[in-house]
């Protein structure tokens, strides 16, 4: 994942320490500079940030300190927040992440245009001979009800045969990438004599699932936004695998915003005032028609999913 030198910066910054006046948060210090490994050779690493819960909590008091509320108090104030979508309190805390990834998955990630991005330049450097290939189980057939999803694993057999053309393509792309660029693998001139294709013409050759970096800074609130759809089921497992690991961190960040984050968005449910309806008539004991009251197929789905237990009392 790093070489020898990059460890080593790592670990020298892991080890320095600096003298502050701004609150900080020793369970998230310890995270810091640490890379968390992502689909192989991918990672995640937390490098800076700024605030946390007390920083939320002091914004939305606008005091000058800590105050003297206690701890219950401030998860109160949290969770009050977070239930009524009070955002600007949680814009007050930021974080600033490194991120390797494939491009596809940076291409998804970057549609999320509320934290400011700079990525890996392949205009101005070699990008590295490093690929991601999805386990024999992730490669599945396309679903039948989701026209961007996946639907069951493939057998064995064909799942084997996906990846080696997977591997073959990104070879032979690589080999005329450098080919392009007239050099070898360490960088070395292939042919002195012949001309080397810009950097920003050779990259085209390459698939989108070569590796790319960035750094990415962002408000705690987008952050959780970013989080409340690519960290659920419906998202790609690709970039879930990713906001999987983010959500670890901002559970050492922030602990109470991501306990109120987790029950207030990423586990509850957002009813239709038609869908409402239909269940308090399910409640009072009516038989119901979803449609005839107001819900598309996909919403009546969608709400018989959530809670079988109405099935019976619906017609």
């Amino acid at each position: 994942m790093f070489s020898t030198d990059q460890k080593s910066e790592i670990d020298a910054a892991r080890a320095a320490w600096s003298q502050t006046r701004r609150d900080t948060v020793p369970a998230v210090e310890e995270a810091l500079y640490q890379p968390e490994p992502v689909l192989g050779s991918g990672f995640v690493r937390l490098i800076d940030y700024m605030g946390g819960d007390a920083a939320i909590v002091q914004g939305a008091r606008v005091s000058y300190g800590k105050g003297t509320r206690s701890i219950s108090d401030d998860r109160g104030l949290i969770r009050y927040l977070m239930r009524n979508r009070h955002t600007s309190p949680f814009e007050l805390a930021v974080a600033k992440f490194h991120v390797r990834a494939p491009i596809f998955v940076t291409r998804q990630w970057f549609r999320h245009r509320t934290a400011s991005i700079n990525e890996y330049s392949a205009r101005y450097s070699v990008l590295e001979k490093e690929f991601y290939f999805p386990r024999a189980e992730d490669i599945a057939r396309q679903s039948a009800s989701n026209k961007q999803g996946r639907g069951e694993s493939l057998p064995p057999d064909a799942a084997e045969h996906v990846l080696a053309l997977l591997r073959e393509d990104a070879s032979r792309c690589y080999d005329h990438y450098l080919e392009m660029l007239n050099q070898d693998e360490a960088g070395n001139a292939i042919d002195p004599g012949r001309p080397v294709v810009a950097r920003e013409l050779a990259r085209m050759t390459l698939p989108v699932n070569v590796m790319t970096q960035f750094y990415w800074q962002i408000n705690l609130w987008n952050l959780l936004h970013f989080l409340r759809l690519r960290a659920d089921a419906h998202a790609q497992y690709e970039i879930r695998a990713y906001a999987d690991a983010i959500l670890g961190l901002v559970e050492r960040w922030v602990p109470q915003t991501f306990e109120a984050f987790r029950d207030y968005m990423q586990e509850a449910a957002l009813l239709s005032g038609p869908a409402l309806r239909a269940l308090r008539g399910v409640l009072a004991g009516e038989q119901v028609d979803l449609q005839a009251a107001g819900l598309s197929k996909r919403e009546a789905a969608e709400l018989l999913a959530l809670l079988p237990e109405i099935g019976p009392r619906l017609r």
